[in-house]
């Protein structure tokens, strides 16, 4: 929020250059697809069928599941519920002993040579299931061809710092391994589940997890040509009580073929927003400029525990008179009972679970608040964090048969994997947002999870928990969704910490960190680092001063101005809004980086980076230029340009513009900043 077995043997995959996607090689054949719809069929029947080993694996009473699942009854059946441009097969094994099904539910993507699947287990039995434990839902090796190197691309998750989103490299030598696990249950929280594994021969694959509790990747180079992924839910060790079913996790792969690994990060990009992200309208949805309330004003207040309607709706009308009106009203935490009662010392975070309106602030409820927004045109979003319900709040003391406790912790978590409380959530938001005029949900989740889920984990049933409350929150979220088609659901936990690809799919990082609020260093590597993998993801900004702004530049931003402060700037404030108008569907376009360096955090040097929109031949050049950066001038190379054609580029700052060709644009092009703490931003498109 605003603040804080046995090894599986391994698969081979030939990635083939100038051709589009892989294949996998077994007794049977030995085929290179050009990735057409039916060839990737083609491809997908020789991975998942009743002679070949899958590409997952899992132990089913301490024995590998090569030992014995080619002998388990075979399925294969069409998947119905698929977007345009999918296709999709769900294949089953069942034990014929004791009726345990695996179900592997797989959609291929042709335009993108991409695929993704995921794993589900069943107990089709009166009785207890055998123990399944192991389960990788990726168990693979992708053979190169003569690879001078292979390299992991990767990024830090978020640890509540500058180098959050960090891009980071690693290059394996033969026998070398890398294991990357995220902390405290949530997905994102000091790692990052998006890869790049790249060749130096031209070929690569882009590798997603889905998975928003603690996931595991492991990452080994076999030998000069083989490397092998390992992937799926670390805690999971458990029988399967009678008709008892689970999910796991799911995996992507994209595979890309170039000079530049950045052909598969774009390749990626595009295909998340096409097929992956949530559509309103049949378009991928566009998340918002939002403006908040005069966040944490005044002291000892914090967040928004005084604000009250009367002063909410001034303010909207404040933001309109000075031509300042956003897409978004954002109200974030303490808008609920007791959170404004700071003389017992309460606030936002203390009083979670209080999920009614203080009528005292707001006699009517927020819908007045929502009105006053929808009659300048703008939409009304509020900030909600069900799942951390504090000790002795309503909810606590109404529902405990919704809680879950744990030693130690003042707050229960809320039951998503009991069925009456996730029923009795989906009605309770739902409503809630029906009758308060709420067009967007924003959901927040301040705690480590894991210990929850292991402390009340029955014998024998470890990993149960958390896969109930994962599947709960997919569920509660979807419910949201198709109850209110045009909405959006801005994922915020500690500020970007359950990142994933299904956590992508429903939703989008509108705060991305609780790095410190505003530092533009930190914003400028965070912007930096992911959009290396995903367009859609926001950040705050509450200074309007060209260099500090600049750095939440993105698909998406929330305004933190106080329009009520006299050393506001309104001008400055309307140009950043006209600025960021113009500059955002780029996001949504191409990405390359133009400066790189290990760190990217330190104040010595210069970031910049590139957007271009392929269909027009248009673009950004985004540049910073640090404090203690020394050089006031560096050549950038660009990418993605029509070398014969002639480009007018403008500056925005100084209005200049000049004429270069593409091809003298990729061979390095200078920026120049006379000053240190500076930016630049040009814009370049073909000359009439």
């Amino acid at each position: 929020m605003m603040r804080k077995l046995i090894r599986f043997p391994r698969i081979i995959v030939f990635l083939c250059c100038l051709f589009v996607i892989p294949v996998m090689l077994n007794a049977q054949s030995n085929i290179v697809t050009n990735g057409t719809e039916q060839n990737m069929l083609s491809w997908m029947e020789q991975q998942f069928n009743n002679k070949t080993i899958p590409p997952f694996s899992f132990q089913y009473n301490g024995q590998a599941s090569k030992t014995f699942l080619k002998k388990w009854k075979f399925k294969k059946t069409p998947l119905t519920s698929v977007r345009e441009g999918e296709k999709g097969f769900q294949y089953t094994w069942t034990d014929p002993k004791t009726a345990l099904q695996v179900r592997c539910e797989v959609k291929i993507f042709p335009k993108y040579q991409a695929v993704e699947w995921v794993l589900h287990f069943d107990n089709l039995s009166n009785s207890n299931s055998l123990q399944i434990s192991d389960v990788q839902t990726i168990d693979a090796s992708f053979q190169f061809k003569n690879p001078k190197e292979i390299k992991l691309h990767f990024a830090d998750g978020t640890h509540v710092s500058k180098a959050d989103f960090n891009p980071r490299e690693k290059t394996f030598a033969i026998g070398e391994t890398h294991k990357i696990v995220p902390e405290s249950g949530r997905s994102s929280d000091n790692a990052f589940p998006f890869f790049n594994i790249a060749s130096t021969n031209t070929e690569g694959v882009m590798v997603a997890v889905g998975w928003t509790g603690t996931w595991q990747a492991n990452f080994d180079r076999v030998s000069n040509q083989s490397f092998q992924l390992k992937s799926g839910i670390k805690n999971l060790d458990s029988y399967l009580k009678s008709k008892e079913s689970i999910r796991t996790a799911s995996i992507c792969l994209l595979f890309w073929q170039g000079e530049d690994r950045m052909i598969g990060h774009n390749k990626f990009r595009r295909f998340m927003l096409e097929n992956q992200t949530r559509q309103i309208n049949g378009k991928p949805a566009e998340y918002p400029m939002s403006n908040s309330f005069n966040y944490g004003d005044p002291f000892p207040c914090n967040e928004y525990t005084c604000l009250t309607a009367d002063y909410a709706i001034a303010l909207i009308n404040r933001y309109k008179q000075f031509n300042l009106l956003p897409e978004v009203f954002w109200l974030d935490a303490g808008w609920y009972t007791h959170s404004a009662d700071v003389a017992n010392n309460k606030n936002w975070a203390n009083t979670v679970g209080n999920w009614e309106i203080d009528t005292v602030r707001f006699p009517d409820g927020l819908k007045p608040i929502a009105d006053a927004a929808h009659k300048v045109g703008s939409k009304f979003m509020v900030w909600f964090e069900p799942e951390r319900v504090i000790k002795g709040t309503k909810w606590s003391v109404e529902h405990p048969e919704f809680m879950l406790d744990a030693k130690g912790a003042d707050a229960h978590l809320f039951n998503l994997g009991n069925p009456e409380a996730l029923k009795w959530l989906c009605q309770y938001i739902g409503d809630f947002m029906e009758e308060n005029g709420i067009d967007y949900y924003r959901q927040d989740f301040n705690m480590s999870v894991d210990n929850f889920w292991e402390q009340n984990d029955e014998e024998g049933r470890k990993g149960i928990q958390e896969i109930r409350h994962i599947e709960g929150l997919y569920a509660f979220w979807d419910h949201l969704l198709e109850r209110f088609p045009e909405s959006i659901v801005d994922n915020c936990a500690s500020g970007g910490r359950r990142i994933d690809f299904e956590t992508m799919k429903r939703s989008a990082p509108m705060w991305r960190t609780d790095y410190h609020y505003g530092e533009p260093i930190g914003y400028q590597t965070h912007t930096y680092g992911l959009n290396f993998f995903l367009n859609q993801t926001g950040t705050g900004v509450e200074k309007s001063d060209k260099f500090t702004f600049r750095s939440s530049l993105g698909t998406s931003v929330v305004f933190n101005w106080k329009i009520t402060d006299k050393s506001s700037n309104i001008i400055e404030m309307q140009n950043c809004m006209n600025e960021f108008k113009e500059v955002r569907p780029y996001f949504y376009e191409d990405y390359y980086p133009l400066t790189s360096y290990p760190d990217m955090t330190i104040d010595e040097i210069w970031l910049g980076y590139q957007l271009n929109k392929p269909s027009d031949n248009s673009g950004f050049i985004v540049a910073f230029r640090r404090e203690k950066a020394a050089e006031k001038s560096i050549q950038v190379k660009l990418s993605g340009l029509q070398p014969n054609k002639q480009y007018k580029i403008k500056n925005y700052d100084t209005q200049e513009e000049v004429l270069k060709s593409g091809q003298e644009l990729m061979n390095g092009y200078t920026l120049t900043l006379d000053q240190p703490r500076s930016s630049v931003l040009l814009k370049y498109a073909v000359a009439p």
